[in-house]
C-alpha cells in the first residue's frame, strides 16, 4: 500500500490521518506526546465557530495592539523585544491588511464546509464529546461594537453564514444566566461548541481502529525528501514513506524549513480555564449557549453539566507555554462578573500555541518537493476549520499518490 506519514496528532494531523485512510492509504502519525491531542488541541474555547471567521488583519488590531502593549492583562499582548522572525512575520501581516475582506470571506466559507465533514467523523465513530448545537451568542456592550460587528456581519453572510441579530431583551431571552447591560448582539444558529480534546482522543483511537500506526511519545528529529518519497528519523528509528502530511502545529515552520519550503507560522499565545461545577448553584448559574465576548475576545462553552470552559487572549511572546497568572486572571474576573452565581474556587489554568500566519488562512496542499503536504497554520480556528482542510489535503494527496492496493502473500 502507498504509504503517508502524518507529523501531529493534535485535532489537525488526526482529522487529516482519518482522511487518507478513508482513501486506502496506510498512515502513520508521529507526535511526540504520548497521547493525542496534548498541546493547542488540548484546553481550548471549544466554539466550533463559522462567526468568527473575521481575520485579524485590519488597522484597529495593529492599533490596539500598540495601546495596549504595556498592559499586561490586555487582550492582545506583544512583546516589544524585537526578533527576525517576528519582525518578518509582522511585516507580512500588515501586508495582507488589504486582503482582509477576501481573506474573511474565504474563512467562512471554509468553516462552514468543515461542519458536515466533522460531524460525519463523530456520528460513524460514535465519538462523544460534549457537543452542543445550541448556537453561538456575541454580545456588545456599546454600538460602536455593535456597528462593526454589523459591517463584520455583511462579509459573513456574503461567505454564507445565516445570523439573527439580537436585541438586548432577546440576548436575556436566549441566555438568562448572562449577566451585564448590552446594547445588541448576533446569534449564529448552526455554529456549535464541544471539547477538543475529546473528539481528537475519540478520533485517535478510531483511526488505530482502521489500522493507522500511531506512534505516541516519538519525537520527529529529521524529515528529508529522497527519491521515491520521504524519509522520517525519529526516536524511533528511521522510516521511508511515498509522502508526509506536516500537520505539526508551531513545530511546521522547522520542519518546512528543512524541506526547503517556507511556512510562516507564528506561535501566538492562548489562556483558558476550566471552571469545575461542582455544586447545583454552579451548575444553575452556567450558560448552555457558547458564548463571545468580542470586546474582552473572550469566549466561553459549558461542557456537558459539570465543565465551563472560558478562553481567550492573545500573546505574541514566541514558543513560550509559561502559564501567567495577570493573564488568567481576566478570565476568571470575566466569570465571576457574568455570572456571579458560579463558584470559581476550582479553575483549571491552560496555555497553548496557535500556529498562525500572517493571512491567518492555514497553509494547505503540496510543497515544493514531490511527496510533501501541508496542513497547518489554522490559528485560533484550527477546532473549526480542520475538518474541511484535512479533507482538501487528502485529495490533494490521492491526486499525486494514488493507492497501491496491499501486496498479496506469494503463492505457495
Amino acid at each position: 500500500m502507498t504509504k503517508i506519514a502524518v507529523i501531529g496528532a493534535g485535532v489537525t494531523g488526526l482529522t487529516t490521518a482519518y482522511e487518507l485512510l478513508d482513501r486506502g492509504f496506510e498512515v502513520t502519525v508521529f507526535d511526540r506526546n504520548r497521547y493525542a491531542a496534548m498541546e493547542t488541541s488540548f484546553a481550548n474555547g471549544g466554539q466550533l465557530s463559522a462567526s468568527n471567521a473575521e481575520t485579524w488583519t485590519q488597522w484597529g488590531t495593529v492599533l490596539k495592539g500598540l495601546k495596549w502593549m504595556l498592559q499586561a492583562d490586555a487582550p492582545l499582548l506583544v512583546n516589544p523585544a524585537p526578533t527576525l522572525h517576528k519582525m518578518r512575520w509582522m511585516a507580512e501581516f500588515l501586508s495582507n491588511i488589504p486582503h482582509y475582506k477576501k481573506n474573511t470571506v474565504e474563512t467562512v466559507r471554509l468553516a462552514i464546509s468543515a461542519r458536515a465533514v466533522l460531524f460525519e467523523m463523530a456520528e460513524r465513530e460514535g465519538i462523544d464529546f460534549d457537543h452542543e448545537k445550541r448556537g453561538i451568542l456575541h454580545f456588545y456592550s456599546h454600538q460602536k461594537e455593535l456597528a462593526h460587528a454589523r459591517m463584520v456581519n455583511g462579509l459573513l453572510a456574503e461567505g454564507g453564514l445565516v445570523r439573527r441579530e439580537l436585541s438586548p431583551a432577546e440576548i436575556r431571552e436566549i441566555e438568562p444566566a448572562l449577566h451585564g447591560e448590552f446594547v445588541g448582539g448576533f446569534l449564529t444558529e448552526s455554529d456549535s461548541s464541544g471539547d477538543i480534546h475529546k473528539f481528537t482522543v475519540g478520533l485517535a483511537a478510531a483511526c488505530a481502529r482502521r489500522g493507522a500506526d500511531l506512534r505516541f511519545g516519538t519525537d520527529v528529529f529529521e524529515v528529508e525528501a529522497v527519491d521515491g518519497g520521504v524519509r522520517i528519523s525519529s526516536s524511533a528509528g528511521e522510516d521511508k514513506f511515498d509522502g508526509v502530511v506536516v500537520a505539526a502545529g508551531v513545530r511546521s515552520r522547522a520542519i518546512a524549513a528543512a524541506l526547503g519550503d517556507r511556512v510562516n507560522i507564528y506561535p501566538v499565545k492562548g489562556y483558558s480555564i476550566t471552571v469545575a461545577l461542582e455544586d447545583d448553584a454552579s451548575q444553575a448559574a452556567a450558560p448552555w449557549i457558547s458564548l463571545l465576548d468580542d470586546k474582552s475576545k473572550i469566549v466561553a462553552s459549558r461542557f456537558g453539566k459539570d465543565r465551563f470552559r472560558i478562553a481567550g487572549t492573545a500573546e505574541f511572546t514566541g514558543a513560550n507555554r509559561d502559564i501567567r497568572h495577570d493573564r488568567i486572571r481576566p478570565l476568571v474576573e470575566w466569570c465571576e462578573k457574568h455570572f456571579p452565581g458560579i463558584s470559581t474556587e476550582h479553575a483549571t489554568p491552560w496555555a497553548g500555541l496557535r500556529p498562525m500566519t500572517p493571512s491567518m488562512l492555514p497553509r494547505v496542499g503540496r510543497g515544493k518537493k514531490p511527496g510533501v503536504f501541508y496542513n497547518t497554520g489554522h490559528g485560533h480556528l484550527g477546532w473549526t476549520l480542520s475538518a474541511a482542510t484535512a479533507r482538501i489535503v487528502a485529495e490533494s494527496v490521492a491526486a499525486e499518490l494514488a493507492p497501491r492496493p496491499a501486496s498479496l502473500p506469494a503463492a505457495a
